[in-house]
């Protein structure tokens, strides 16, 4: 391959829809990824979390609030731990935003694990009231993404 072919190859990989590739040919050998690591994500990696110490009162407060709400409000977790995606492709709108209806078996995001992309099901039908994580965010087993109000 001469320089023009890589140059082809480049620009044909960055506008489809593929986040990887990888070509070995006798002695030459050459990897893409539009797999980057976001800033943000770069940041809560880096940047130690200072915790600061609340007011009782208002603590109580805030959590009588939060019970009342989280009565009438289901959690949409994530199953496993991963990269979440919370749009389709890179420049589409995202799967679901604060006050989408969903159904219950509609793709709520996706979570990359091992270079698998998972698609991640709603199980109750409702509208969204909280998107609990950001776009490219590392999440855990179990991790809150999405706050529900069934009906």
């Amino acid at each position: 391959m001469d320089f023009k072919d890589v140059e082809k190859l480049m620009a044909n990989f960055n506008d489809s829809e593929m986040r990887e590739l990888e070509i070995k040919v006798k002695d030459f050998e050459i990897r893409l990824s539009k797999n980057e690591i976001s800033q943000k994500m770069l940041e809560s990696l880096v940047k130690p979390q200072i915790i600061e110490p609340k007011e009782t009162t208002s603590t109580v407060e805030s959590n009588a609030e939060t019970n009342q709400e989280d009565e009438t409000a289901s959690m949409i977790k994530s199953p496993m731990v991963g990269t979440v995606y919370l749009q389709p492709k890179p420049n589409q709108p995202q799967f679901l935003n604060v006050g989408s209806q969903v159904k219950k078996g509609d793709i709520v995001c996706v979570i990359e694990a091992m270079k698998m992309m998972t698609e991640i099901k709603s199980e109750f039908t409702g509208v969204v009231t909280e998107v609990l994580v950001s776009n490219e965010e590392l999440v855990e087993f179990d991790q809150p993404l999405f706050k529900v109000k069934e009906g």
